[in-house]
């Protein structure tokens, strides 16, 4: 009953969120146009160089997501936190990528919302696609770093492109990955078998598929990469976001240090911890910042 009382809740607070920012979006900003492009469209004349101190932020929402799954998070980043947001990317089924805005050079922090027209498809089609993004930005606009933060399956996707993609040099380098809530075990709660400390220093004790073959692929996995793992609980005994168990969304944890990888994690808890609030959260929003800008390269 508490539970769903929780997910109620959380899906109220991100109704509230949607509508405010559909309104945001549909507001029209005078002097200013948005319109979409093809790959083939792009006028190669007019592309110039990212010469600021911060890479490029790419933002994915998850399963079933659209613009606005992310699209909050990233208004609020601009509003509160200095960062511009003035495009972004919808890959279509094919692979083909249209924009929507106008890439900007800045001084600030650029975020991109990233969006899939097949928003339901499974994370290896996924991967590629993220593969032909970085591809794009690195030819189109010569972006040779960014950040990328994703949501549930946008993390899963994410982490099975840098493993998969990551090292090729067509595409631009990733500096950071931030996952909101990524189930990397699935949704097996192993913290029937473990505790948490247990787990970050081992890994899971029930593993999924999907774990396993991130474990035997973690040898392709950049070093170099800085990874945080968020994840949420409902309560301080409820050990899961209403979605994804806690044991699955910091499951790579010894994965990654053993690999090399500086990694770190954050556990949000409560209300607005629910799974599909996170990215609702401005706690959330105040540690990407964090993470992302509080140090520049």
């Amino acid at each position: 009953m508490k539970r769903n009382l929780y997910r109620l809740l959380g899906l109220l607070l991100v109704a509230v969120a949607t509508i405010t920012m559909f309104l945001i979006y549909r507001m029209p900003t005078q002097g200013s146009t948005t319109p979409k492009k093809t790959v083939t469209e792009v006028d190669h004349s007019k592309n110039k160089p990212v010469t600021n101190n911060y890479p490029v932020t790419l933002f994915f929402h998850g399963y079933g997501g659209t613009s606005f799954s992310m699209g909050g998070m990233i208004q609020r980043l601009s509003n509160h936190y200095q960062a511009i947001h003035t495009l972004d990317l919808m890959v279509q089924a094919d692979g083909q990528i249209q924009e929507k805005g106008h890439f900007q050079t800045s001084n600030k922090p650029i975020l991109i919302n990233v969006l899939f027209e097949d928003n339901k498809n499974n994370e290896w089609n996924q991967a590629a696609w993220i593969e032909g993004v970085l591809s794009y930005l690195k030819t189109q606009y010569q972006i040779s770093e960014v950040n990328v933060v994703g949501h549930s399956m946008g993390g899963v996707s994410l982490f099975r492109y840098l493993f998969t993609y990551a090292n090729q040099s067509e595409v631009a380098h990733v500096n950071k990955f931030i996952a909101i809530a990524a189930p990397f075990n699935e949704f097996i709660d192993s913290f029937t078998q473990q505790n948490q400390a247990e787990l970050l220093q081992n890994g899971p004790a029930i593993e999924s598929a999907r774990y396993q073959d991130f474990a035997n692929s973690i040898a392709q996995f950049p070093s170099d990469i800085q990874v945080t793992l968020f994840a949420g609980k409902l309560s301080a005994d409820e050990l899961d976001d209403g979605t994804v168990p806690l044991s699955s969304a910091l499951a790579v944890n010894s994965l990654l240090i053993n690999h090399g990888n500086q990694v770190q994690t954050k556990i949000f808890t409560g209300i607005r911890a629910q799974h599909s609030a996170l990215h609702a959260n401005s706690k959330v929003d105040q540690a990407v910042a964090e993470i992302l800008w509080s140090k520049r390269k």
